[in-house]
Parts: C-alpha cells; sequence; structure tokens
C-alpha cells in the first residue's frame, strides 16, 4: 500500500502482482516495466518470470490498518479478474472492501466478464459494496464495444471508463456507456470517463480529437470528465510549430494533423487550454 502519483486516486493497494496483455493497451504495460526494475523485491518474481500473477495475502489487511478514509487503486499492478486468480482470492479482497466502508476502492479491469460470471456463480454479491467504484479500460472502439455492456451490466454505485491509453477515436453511446435515445440507457449508463496518451517507451500518439470527442460527449451526457495526460506526444496547432522541435521525433496523423514526441510534463494535462479533472459525484455515509 503506498501513495500514488495517479491524478484520479490517492493510494495504491496490491493483493496482487503481475499480468498477461490481452488487447493492443497492453503493449506497453507502464507496470509490467516496473516489475521488471524490481524483479526479486517488493513481492516480484526474479527474472525472467517477473511479472507472473503473484498473490499477496499478507497484503489483505493493510486498508484495515488505516483509519483516514482513503481512496484506493486496487491492482495497480495487476487485474483483480485475471484467469490466473483464484475466486476465493477476488472474495477475500472484497471481503476486505465491505468491511472497510469509510474507504473508496476504485477497481479498473479489462476482463468484466470475470465479474460479470462470479456474480451470476453467486461468489460476488449483487450489488457491490457501495464503496466500489468498478471501471473498464477501453483503448479503442473495439475494446469499448465488447467491455462497456458487460460493465454496464454490473450494478456498482460508480461505473467508470477509462481510455487511456486512448489509441484510437470511441463513440460512447454507441457502446452504450452514455444515454442515447433509448430511455432505459439512462439506469445503467456510466458516471465517470477518464482520458489519457500514453507515456513511457514506445508510446504511440493520441489524436486531439480522439480527446475532444470523448469530451463532448461526457458534456452532452452530464458525465463528468477526467483528462489526465497527453503523455509522450503533444499535438501542434499547425504544421509549421513542427520548426520549434528541430530534433525531436514528429508524427503526423492522416488528416495532416501534427504531433511532437516530448516529456510528459512537458505535454501536460490541458485540452484545448483547459484543465478537465471532474469526478463522480458520490457522497459515503461513513465520511
Amino acid at each position: 500500500m503506498s501513495k500514488s502519483k495517479i491524478e484520479w486516486t490517492s493510494h495504491t493497494w496490491n493483493p496482487i502482482t503481475g499480468c498477461t496483455k490481452i488487447s493492443p493497451g497492453c503493449k506497453h504495460c507502464y507496470a509490467e516495466r516496473m516489475a521488471r526494475r524490481l524483479a526479486g523485491r517488493c513481492g516480484y518474481p526474479e527474472a525472467p518470470h517477473h511479472f507472473d500473477v503473484t498473490l499477496h495475502p499478507d497484503r489483505l489487511d493493510e486498508p484495515l490498518r488505516r483509519k483516514k478514509p482513503t481512496t484506493y487503486f486496487v491492482c495497480s499492478m495487476s487485474d483483480l479478474f485475471h484467469e490466473d486468480v483464484p475466486d476465493r482470492f477476488i472474495v477475500d479482497v472484497f471481503r476486505t472492501i465491505d468491511i472497510t466502508p469509510e474507504h473508496i476502492y476504485q477497481v479498473l479491469t479489462k476482463r468484466p466478464r470475470r465479474i460479470y460470471d462470479l456474480m451470476v456463480r453467486g461468489w460476488l454479491m449483487a450489488p457491490l459494496p457501495d464503496n466500489v467504484w468498478l471501471g473498464v479500460t477501453a483503448e479503442n472502439q473495439e475494446t469499448a464495444d465488447e467491455r462497456i455492456p458487460l460493465l454496464r451490466q454490473t450494478p456498482a454505485a460508480v461505473r467508470f471508463v477509462s481510455c487511456e491509453p486512448l489509441l484510437g477515436p470511441i463513440d460512447l453511446c454507441r457502446a452504450g456507456a452514455i444515454p442515447s435515445e433509448e430511455w432505459w440507457v439512462w439506469s445503467n449508463a456510466i458516471n465517470w470517463c477518464i482520458v489519457g496518451g500514453e507515456s513511457g517507451p514506445g508510446a504511440r500518439p493520441m489524436h486531439p480529437q480522439w480527446a475532444r470527442d470523448i469530451r463532448d460527449q461526457c458534456q452532452a451526457a452530464g458525465v463528468p470528465f477526467f483528462f489526465k495526460q497527453w503523455g509522450a506526444w503533444l499535438p501542434l496547432a499547425s504544421a509549421d510549430e513542427a520548426s520549434h522541435y528541430p530534433n525531436a521525433q514528429l508524427h503526423e496523423f492522416e488528416d495532416g494533423t501534427w504531433s511532437v514526441r516530448v516529456s510528459k510534463k512537458q505535454a501536460g494535462h490541458l485540452l484545448d487550454g483547459e484543465e478537465w479533472r471532474e469526478f463522480p459525484h458520490y457522497e459515503s455515509p461513513q465520511r
């Protein structure tokens, strides 16, 4: 358990570490890079299997030791619903969550079908505890169409979508994440959307219009929007601006939009000159 630099959370809690890649967003996994650096330390296996799924039962009671209400990103170094995590261990994680209602637990997964199946089979109760914010990662339209409908079928106090790294345009209405013309979508639309570009070695550029479109969709539907970062690529207002970065790597999209490779700090987190750091409305009786 540690304080986090991730802008939309406070602390991380990792009763599980390690994962495997299942979609394009996993290609440059930051958690795998960190596990490689920490191989043989901090609970990570020795190389070459440094990122194997590893259970840490000794960490299950960590949130119980913290009395101050805290927001935890659960399994920032893994996926709680990975197929190699036993059903009973997932239940143990949720038991900790259930007995600590003073904390908020942000659970983000690329495997929403697993949690839905656990509910169907009776391993997890529906709805999830009120202090669970359940989210899915959707990096493009294909993953949004696959994962968001499963998220919508899973009852939780807050449901959110993290479009990071955003690798292509996403129509949230098509994926059923935000209200469309059908009246029933209002009852289980998402409550929050995060967007961010990729950073680190091999980072892929994010077209600014992809981020704008999601922002505009969220605004129209009244869904809080959080723009986390541009990542390693900063969009340019025009091709002429490329001359300001004579030694930098440049990328041109098919429509003629340019981006330049800079540091994550240089790229920043302003979208069209504005900061978008909205959070879902949530009030816990325990806070």
